[in-house]
């Protein structure tokens, strides 16, 4: 989810500890609590400071160690512990608690929407993304709000929460049945389809899909239960070749291949360099695949420059490659 919702979470999970009664006689330890959930809340996304290094060590990383279920214990161990040393006259266990529950949460509600996370590491590094759930959410989002609301206005925070949280499983049960009935529609269309990415936006009844078939990728819209495919490509398995081999080697390719599930390639000639694009094809947006990364290699079988990440437009690729002094 977005920064936003899960701070709003983490707000909640403070609600929600009112139910015990440990946190609720204690003014300080509750006060704890709040400050840990919030943090708690945010804490595996703060990988997000790998975007300072580049864009391929940030791809490769976001959602990945920081979401495996050691990072998940450590997390809660590790605020519960600094914010401890600041107050230590409360019950550590009780802080402790509520605070991994907040990164679990966090953990949790990550692998429901398109980008996913690598919540099973270290058993398995597989990317985990259900697909039915947007990263920003405006339901969900506005529920929070509404509950940060009536606690301000004299609401009991416990139960205030938890009907809220109620209203939000029922809500997660709805839009799960939804995808299940889009994947249903598609699989009757293409029977002898393999996959489909679904990747559901802010409005509820528009789904972005990706689908890939035995020998095709299709890219399509639903839109009130309609599905119309707008691009179609061939499926083909990349060739064995030198370029190949030192394109799919680059950090940026690496980063890429390890994180798209769905995606198609091309290969261009040019007078200086060969051009390795791989474009990933959930993601497209008016026309445009954003989510790319592309290598560029000379004559002499040298990576003269790559990039990965999301550009949205041609231009603004080109402005990312460098060929020595110039852009290309």
């Amino acid at each position: 989810m977005d920064t936003g919702t899960h701070i709003v979470m983490g707000v909640a999970i403070a609600g929600l500890s009112t139910l015990d009664p440990v946190v609720a006689n204690d003014p300080v330890l509750f006060n704890a609590v709040l400050v840990g959930t919030v943090l708690g809340s945010h804490a595996p996304d703060f990988d997000t400071i790998l975007k300072l290094r580049n864009n391929a060590t940030y791809i490769r990383h976001h959602r990945g160690v920081t979401h495996s279920v050691p990072a998940v214990i450590f997390w809660g161990v590790l605020i519960a512990s600094l914010i401890h040393l600041f107050v230590p006259t409360v019950d550590f266990w009780h802080l402790w608690g509520w605070i991994a529950f907040a990164v679990v949460l966090h953990v949790f509600v990550d692998i429901f929407n398109a980008y996913g996370t690598q919540a099973y590491r270290p058993f398995t590094n597989k990317w985990v993304a259900h697909g039915f759930i947007n990263t920003f959410d405006p339901y969900i989002f506005t529920l929070h709000l509404a509950g940060i609301v009536a606690w301000i206005l004299g609401a009991h925070p416990g139960y205030t929460w938890l009907t809220i949280y109620a209203v939000i499983l029922l809500y997660y049960i709805k839009r799960y049945m939804d995808k299940k009935e889009i994947v249903n529609s598609i699989k009757e269309y293409f029977p002898d389809t393999c996959e489909v990415a679904t990747s559901p936006t802010i409005k509820q009844n528009y789904w972005r899909v990706a689908i890939t078939t035995s020998d095709r990728f299709y890219v399509g819209t639903v839109v009130n239960g309609h599905i119309e495919i707008v691009d179609e490509f061939k499926k083909i398995p990349l060739p064995k070749s030198p370029i190949i081999d030192i394109a799919t080697k680059d950090k940026n390719i690496s980063a890429f291949l390890s994180f798209s599930p769905v995606y198609r390639w091309e290969i261009n000639e040019f007078d200086d360099y060969t051009e390795v694009r791989f474009i990933d094809l959930r993601y497209r947006s008016k026309t445009f695949y954003p989510f790319v990364a592309v290598v560029q290699i000379n004559p002499d079988m040298e990576i003269i420059s790559s990039y990965t990440g999301w550009i949205f437009s041609e231009h603004k690729l080109q402005s990312k490659l460098y060929v020595g002094d110039n852009l290309v």
